[in-house]
C-alpha cells in the first residue's frame, strides 16, 4: 500500500453547481475512499409545517429545490389529499402530469449543460441551456413562473391552460425534439466524451440494488424501476416503459437521461392530446387528520413524502427523502478506484441536488 493523502473536493469547485463536499483519500492519483460531509445548506424546511398551515405549506414544499420544484409541490399535495380522501378532477391530474414531464425535460437539459461544462465543452453547455429556455418560456406562459411555479394546490391546480396554449406546447415539443437531437448526438457519439465516460464510475446491477440507488443512476445499471409505472396522477393512462442501460458507467447514465428527455417530450404530447375537459380544482374543507406515505419519480429518481396530521390546520410532521440522498452511497462506491481527474464527471453523473438533500 502506497502513501495516502486526503484532499477536499468541494464545497467550492469550478465544476460543482452546488456545495457538495467530499474528502478524497488518495494513493498517488487513485481514489481509494471518499468520505462525504453533509450539511452546508440546511434550511429547516420540514420544521416549517408547524408554522404554516397545510394550504400555505405547498409554497414551502416547492422551494425544497428550484429545479425539482413542481414535483415537490405535487408530492406534498398528493400526500395531503391522501390523508383527506380528496378526489382531484381528471383535468388537474393531466395538467400536473404535463407540468411534471416539462420539469423533467427542464432538469435533464440543465444537467446536460452542467456535464458539458464538466467536460470543458463550453459551446455545448450554452446550446443545452439555450434549449432549456424554451421549456422555461412554456412554464412562464402557462403558470407565470420560470423556476417556482405555484401551480399546484391541495385539491387540484391553481391555473388552467387554454386550448391555444396546449397547441403551442405541442408544437414547441415537435421543434424542440429536432433541436435536442442535434446536441445529444455530441453527448453520445463524440470520441472525447466517450473516453471520459465509458467504463468510468461503474456501478454494477447488484451493487446499485444493494446500495439503494434510484432514478437514472439505478436504471443505467440495468434495474427497470420507475415510480411513474405505479400510475399516480395521469401516468396510468399514458403509454411508456422505464428506460434502462446495462453498463452502469457514466456513459450509461448519460444515455438514460438523454433517452428519458425524448420520452418526456412524447409524454407531454400524449397529455396534450388526451387532455380532458372539466374543472381543475375542488373545494377543500376541514383539516387533515391521519398520515400518509407517497412515492414519486423526480428527474433524479424516487422521492418519498411522509405526512402526519392531527386534525388542526398545522401538520404535525412532514418528512422528505430525496433521490440524491439515496444516491450518495452508490456515488461513494463509484469513486473507489477511479482517477482523481475523473471525480468531477462521476459526481456529476448522479446529477446531485444538494439543495434537495439538505433542505
Amino acid at each position: 500500500m502506497g502513501e495516502r493523502t486526503v484532499i477536499p473536493f468541494g464545497p467550492q469547485h469550478p465544476v460543482l453547481p452546488e456545495p457538495i463536499h467530499l474528502d478524497l483519500v488518495l494513493e498517488d492519483e487513485t481514489v481509494v475512499e471518499a468520505i462525504p460531509q453533509i450539511g452546508y445548506i440546511h434550511r429547516g424546511l420540514e420544521k416549517l409545517v408547524e408554522k404554516k398551515d397545510f394550504k400555505q405549506y405547498v409554497f414551502v414544499a416547492e422551494r425544497i429545490c428550484g429545479i425539482c420544484s413542481f414535483i415537490h409541490s405535487l408530492g406534498y399535495c398528493l400526500s395531503v389529499e391522501k390523508v383527506m380522501g380528496i378526489e382531484v378532477p381528471e383535468r388537474a391530474t393531466f395538467l400536473r402530469t404535463m407540468w411534471s414531464e416539462l420539469s423533467r425535460i427542464h432538469s435533464h437539459v440543465l444537467w446536460m449543460g452542467l456535464v458539458a461544462d464538466g467536460y470543458g465543452f463550453e459551446s455545448l453547455f450554452m446550446h443545452s441551456w439555450r434549449l432549456r429556455e424554451q421549456i422555461l418560456d412554456l412554464f412562464e406562459e402557462t403558470t407565470g413562473g420560470r423556476v417556482i411555479f405555484s401551480a399546484c394546490e391541495v385539491g387540484g391546480v391553481r391555473k388552467d391552460v387554454t386550448v391555444e396554449q396546449l397547441q403551442k406546447i405541442k408544437s414547441t415539443m415537435i421543434s424542440f425534439e429536432k433541436e435536442l437531437q442535434e446536441i445529444t448526438n455530441v453527448f453520445l457519439n463524440d470520441a472525447s466524451i466517450k473516453s471520459r465516460t465509458k467504463g468510468v464510475g461503474v456501478l454494477t446491477k447488484q451493487m446499485a440494488y444493494d446500495l439503494g440507488a434510484v432514478g437514472p443512476t439505478l436504471r443505467a445499471s440495468g434495474v427497470a424501476s420507475d415510480l411513474r409505472s405505479t400510475g399516480y396522477a395521469a401516468y396510468g393512462k399514458l403509454n411508456f416503459e422505464p428506460i434502462i442501460e446495462t453498463d452502469g458507467d457514466c456513459y450509461a447514465r448519460t444515455a438514460v437521461r438523454i433517452r428519458e428527455t425524448f420520452q418526456s417530450i412524447d409524454l407531454v404530447k400524449q397529455c396534450v392530446d388526451m387532455m380532458p375537459e372539466g374543472d381543475v380544482r375542488v373545494d377543500v374543507k376541514g383539516n387533515p387528520d391521519g398520515e400518509s406515505f407517497i412515492r414519486l419519480e423526480q428527474p433524479r429518481g424516487e422521492v418519498l413524502y411522509y405526512t402526519k396530521a392531527n386534525g388542526s390546520k398545522f401538520l404535525e410532521r412532514y418528512r422528505v427523502r430525496t433521490p440524491t440522498f439515496a444516491n450518495l452511497a452508490p456515488l461513494l462506491e463509484m469513486l473507489k478506484g477511479c482517477d482523481l481527474a475523473d471525480v468531477p464527471v462521476i459526481v456529476l453523473s448522479i446529477d446531485p441536488c444538494i439543495s434537495c438533500t439538505e433542505r
